[in-house]
């Protein structure tokens, strides 16, 4: 029989503090207004305190996956986590989480694709699975982008929060699962979006601290051109090649960069919004948490047999679109521990 890997269970975790566009009207010259017809965002969580990193949000993602699933940490063969804000360059913040939640029979790293990167992990975890190697793959995508965010960029500022969703994978021999995927790079994108300095070609010193290089830099309208095309085409492909219609697509699963890509990524595929899922009015942009917590918040609407299109775009540039077939009822998770 053919093996897939099929999402069993999803678990989530946002930080408390609350960073309002009224507040940031009192940081750069901006306005509520502005910034929602710009974007869709009203409110990002932000993760405050001292010696407080992604592995943080992680390790709560990944304890509520555990908890919701009634899963044995030991059972866990592999985790990766997606992230752009490692804790450190090492050891990698994937190692952090699983030695924090009692993961220590598997083998754990990080990826980074940028914004892409959730669903880069997904597709290589899933392979895990499919090759029969392992039987429970956890991605975990985190992100604290408030680390690398000039909040005195209006530009920037009002686009990203903190975040972090994790996923568990098993086999699956009944057809539900990750079926198909379009994954795409093109580097040529580095001019236009990218963080200068902070790695071995620019290792930080104080001229890149004062030109304020460990930020994040971007031509937002290059960026917002490219995304609207690349996220739409892959998810106009992974449809097209098989044979999904509007009507048979139960969720577009769209990275939350800008309210504006989502719709003309929804209208490309003739989605309607009421498949859309949406939370960028309240997380803004939180990179690679944002399909795995939107897979959260919509977790009790999904249905068994439901079919999604996960599109992304990101720094690279990088961009994809996964085609899965939803594994359970998610009205239905507490009676499945």
């Amino acid at each position: 029989m053919k093996i897939t890997a099929a999402i069993t269970g999803v678990g989530a975790y946002v930080p408390d503090y609350v960073l309002t566009n009224a507040e940031l009207e009192k940081l750069v010259d901006t306005t509520d207004e502005w910034i929602m017809s710009r974007t869709g965002i009203r409110e990002r969580r932000i993760l405050k305190g001292d010696n407080q990193g992604t592995s943080v949000m992680g390790i709560k993602a990944v304890r509520n996956l555990l908890d919701k699933t009634g899963t044995n940490p030991d059972d866990i063969e592999l985790l990766i986590c997606a992230t752009t804000t490692p804790d450190m360059l090492f050891p990698a913040t994937a190692n952090i989480i699983s030695n924090k939640v009692g993961i220590t029979k598997a083998f754990s790293y990080d990826m980074n694709a940028a914004c892409s990167t959730f669903l880069f992990a997904l597709a290589t975890g899933a392979q895990f699975i499919q090759a029969g190697t392992y039987k429970k793959v956890i991605v975990v995508g985190a992100d604290k982008m408030s680390a690398i965010v000039d909040y005195t960029d209006r530009a920037n500022c009002i686009l990203f929060g903190d975040g972090s969703a994790a996923v568990l994978l098993e086999p699956s021999t009944d057809g539900f699962g990750i079926l198909d995927q379009v994954l795409r790079t093109d580097g040529s994108g580095e001019a236009y979006l990218h963080q200068k300095a902070g790695g071995s070609r620019r290792p930080p010193t104080h001229e890149t601290i004062d030109n304020k290089e460990h930020y994040i830099y971007q031509e937002g309208a290059t960026v917002f051109k490219f995304a609207v095309k690349s996220m739409a085409d892959v998810a106009a492909q992974v449809m097209e090649r098989n044979h999904l219609s509007k009507d048979d697509v139960a969720w577009l699963v769209p990275h939350q960069a800008n309210k504006r890509i989502i719709d003309a990524t929804a209208n490309r595929m003739g989605v309607g919004p009421e498949k859309v899922m949406l939370n960028i009015d309240r997380y803004g942009n939180t990179t690679n948490g944002t399909i795995p917590l939107c897979l959260a918040d919509y977790e009790s609407q999904l249905r068994r047999g439901d079919n999604l299109v996960l599109a992304a775009f990101g720094g690279g540039f990088t961009w994809g679109s996964i085609y899965i077939k939803w594994a359970y009822d998610g009205d239905k998770v507490a009676a499945r521990k």
